[in-house]
């Protein structure tokens, strides 16, 4: 089993949801983590709830739509820790409605984060990524491989995320450098203004989500699990 002890990742969007959850697995592991929100404040207080130690822990401003902010979080991270070895490209939103109402607005506010951010968030990773030879996971959905009405955005930013991510597993494995796309299903998450609750029980919970981060982190080096599914175990509301 590979040691993850003390690596450090970089999880865009990790105050809540999705990102929080899989950074307080990460930090269970041994590892130290960098959780970026585009509010400081927020990025803030959600560090503080995963750890008190800052030799462990770092909260970082940045708009993933800003390939600017994201070379800045990149650098803020290798800085701070001494060295940068997981990109989670995790930050993401939703905007829902058919294509007759959908606006121009929504639609680039989908692109530009699920899509045009993770670009950004690479992009920016791969030069210490190279020296560390290390490991960029994205976090995609199943509405990467399953289009639904009132979702033409964001299929459209997920299937392109899923197709990026295969496309760059190619271009950077010769470096040392593994990539995976992470497709879940229902999350108990605060996506597209949810606020998760008892009834979120049968979903999959942010933290599995972390184990399963972790997992691949632990998996052989020889082996890479480039492309994964994950759906709740149960249909809906059991």
């Amino acid at each position: 089993m590979n040691d993850i002890t003390n690596k450090v990742a970089y999880i865009t969007g990790g105050s809540k949801g999705i990102g929080f959850g899989i950074a307080k697995i990460l930090l269970n592991n041994g590892m130290r983590v960098a959780i970026s929100s585009r509010s400081l404040e927020v990025a803030k207080k959600a560090a503080a709830v995963l750890s008190d130690d800052p030799t462990k822990i770092l909260a970082i401003a940045s708009d993933v739509s800003s390939m600017a902010d994201e070379m800045n979080a990149v650098k803020k991270t290798t800085a701070h820790f001494g060295q940068f070895d997981v990109l989670v490209a995790n930050a993401g939103v939703g905007h829902f409605a058919p294509i007759d109402e959908m606006t121009e607005a929504n639609w680039k506010a989908t692109i530009d984060t699920n899509l045009t951010g993770v670009f950004n968030s690479v992009k920016a990773s791969i030069d210490p990524l190279k020296k560390s030879r290390g490991y960029i996971i994205t976090i995609a959905s199943l509405a990467g491989a399953n289009f639904f009405e009132t979702a033409a955005a964001y299929n459209a930013s997920k299937f392109g995320l899923v197709g990026f991510s295969q496309a760059i597993m190619l271009d950077l494995r010769k470096y040392g450098i593994k990539v995976s796309t992470i497709m879940p299903g229902s999350v108990a998450s605060y996506f597209n203004n949810h606020q998760p609750n008892d009834a979120d029980a049968w979903k999959i919970q942010p933290e599995d989500i972390g184990q399963l981060v972790a997992d691949l982190l632990h998996m052989n080096p020889r082996t890479l699990p480039s492309k994964i599914e994950v759906r709740p175990s149960m249909p809906a509301g059991k």
